[in-house]
């Protein structure tokens, strides 16, 4: 006699409700964490403000619709972190809706949320999500973009031509790994013969007038830029160096599926002596052309955008983690049949809420424990509100005017961007080309707060900044607890004032 459980029930019967609850149960998760344990911003968030603050059409970081996001969110929120929190957990939700969606249009709604739980699994979409940028808003575009061109080339409706090139075109203003993504889903409708067919009609020059009118104040300022050129590849020498980051990006990516593959293990036929008396999950009969999607989307962007960064020198996977392994769950499911049986319900059950928990588990580890533990600093727990509220206020006291700009340590600069009441510039005088809006000279004639990290209690400037900004009169050293002391020292600020001309 088979025992199927309540949750294997609302599966079968629910699929939706099922979807509703882990997704929003996950970004609440997300969402609160944060907001609770962060007293600075993960990640390169500070940085993501401090473009954003600025509207530039594009920098060296990228295209500008991450980046403007953050700033109209963290606006909304009343100049309070939260709205980036809230938005990064939008991109969750928004992405998963897609998700399921698609998954729901190919495999039918009960194995789309077996899909959706099992890439809730990947550990891209714990605590990375919680870092908004343009990796995190890449995700609910390239997935509306797949279910889009799905409802194309699978379902025949003509009318998500009218989504497909504005997501496509939004997509291309998050991130440059659009262009290597865009380029694989053209190659494969020209290469598939449903592909051909919907490509045949006029819909696709509508398609590339939208997205043309969507990325041409970005395409012009990549033109004036000098951005329109191929990056350098490789030296013949760095080749075997490039492939050896490549197997690591690929590693990185693979560990990234472990509790997938965990609970893979778990309800594998080989270790459930009742294996006949699974319950079991049914879809219909598959069309060979869904399977071929689903698995060259699954595949494909991990070893193209691993490779493209691994060429390209670079630590992460272009687009980012997220992006790379969106459809890897629902390949899974494709792969497991029409019929998939759930093994050994309980142990399945405790397995996917331990591979959910544990991210959540390390970042309260992180944060409550490795301050007693580790004198290594923990980076969201430097008080960023206070190290903002005391460089504004301070500067305003002294010159009778707003704080204007700020300079120095990269990191305290970055924090008391976005802290200080007046939201002030940020000047990175080390990497000039990061923040092309301000200079030198302009921070001269606006003034500003130069920082930095102190050594000693007179707070001397280190040599790189006291050359930058000659004429630096250092103040006493201001000293900042931070959220959780433990075994780390007292955060001791060095500071001068550059008085505004």
């Amino acid at each position: 006699m088979r025992f199927t459980s309540l949750i294997v029930e609302l599966i079968r019967a629910h699929p939706r409700l099922i979807f509703r609850l882990a997704v929003a149960g996950q970004a609440a998760l997300w969402l609160l964490l944060p907001v609770l344990l962060y007293s600075s911003p993960p990640g390169d968030v500070a940085m993501v403000l401090a473009v954003g603050r600025e509207y530039q059409v594009g920098t060296a970081l990228g295209p500008p619709l991450a980046f403007w996001l953050a700033d109209v969110a963290f606006r909304l929120a009343g100049h309070h972190i939260f709205g980036v929190y809230l938005l990064a957990q939008v991109c969750f939700v928004v992405t998963f809706w897609a998700l399921f969606r698609l998954g729901r249009a190919i495999v039918g709604g009960p194995q789309a949320v077996l899909a959706v739980l099992l890439t809730a699994t990947i550990t891209s979409f714990s605590f990375p999500g919680v870092a908004f940028g343009p990796s995190v808003l890449a995700r609910p575009l390239w997935a509306l973009v797949l279910l889009h061109a799905w409802q194309i080339v699978g379902q025949g409706r003509r009318q998500a031509w009218f989504a497909l090139p504005v997501a496509a075109g939004l997509l291309l203003l998050t991130t440059p790994a659009a262009i290597p993504l865009l380029a694989l889903l053209v190659v494969f409708m020209a290469a598939t013969r449903k592909g051909r067919h919907a490509l045949a009609s006029s819909d696709p020059l509508y398609a590339l007038v939208v997205v043309a009118v969507v990325v041409l104040p970005y395409a012009i300022w990549w033109l004036r830029a000098d951005a329109a050129t191929l990056p350098a590849l490789p030296a013949l020498a760095d080749v075997t160096d490039r492939l050896l980051r490549w197997g690591w990006l690929g590693a990185g990516l693979a560990f990234a599926l472990t509790g997938m593959a965990l609970l893979v293990i778990v309800n594998a036929r080989a270790l459930d002596r009742n294996a006949d008396e699974a319950p079991l999950i049914l879809r219909p009969p598959l069309d060979p052309f869904a399977r071929s999607f689903v698995f060259v989307f699954a595949l494909a962007p991990p070893l193209l955008l691993s490779l493209i960064a691994a060429l390209l020198g670079q630590d992460e996977v272009s687009g980012g983690d997220g992006v790379a392994l969106l459809l890897v769950g629902l390949a899974v499911v494709v792969a497991a049949g029409d019929v998939i049986a759930l093994r050994r319900q309980q142990v399945l059950r405790s397995a996917w809420l331990l591979v959910m928990a544990a991210p959540a588990v390390a970042i309260l580890g992180i944060a409550l424990i490795q301050p007693w533990t580790g004198r290594a600093e923990v980076p969201t727990a430097l008080p960023a509100g206070e190290i903002g509220t005391f460089f504004g206020e301070n500067f305003q006291r002294r010159t009778g005017h707003p704080l204007q700009a700020v300079a120095g340590d990269p990191q305290i600069a970055l924090l008391i961007g976005y802290a200080a009441p007046s939201r002030p510039h940020v000047l990175l005088d080390a990497t000039p080309q990061l923040t092309p809006w301000f200079s030198v000279a302009r921070f001269n004639q606006t003034g500003g707060v130069v920082v930095w990290r102190a050594a000693d209690t007179a707070g001397t400037p280190p040599a790189d900044i006291a050359q930058r900004f000659p004429g630096l009169v250092p103040e006493v050293p201001r000293v900042f607890d931070r959220m959780i002391r433990g075994r780390q020292p007292l955060l001791r600020i060095g500071w001068a004032i550059v008085r505004p001309q």
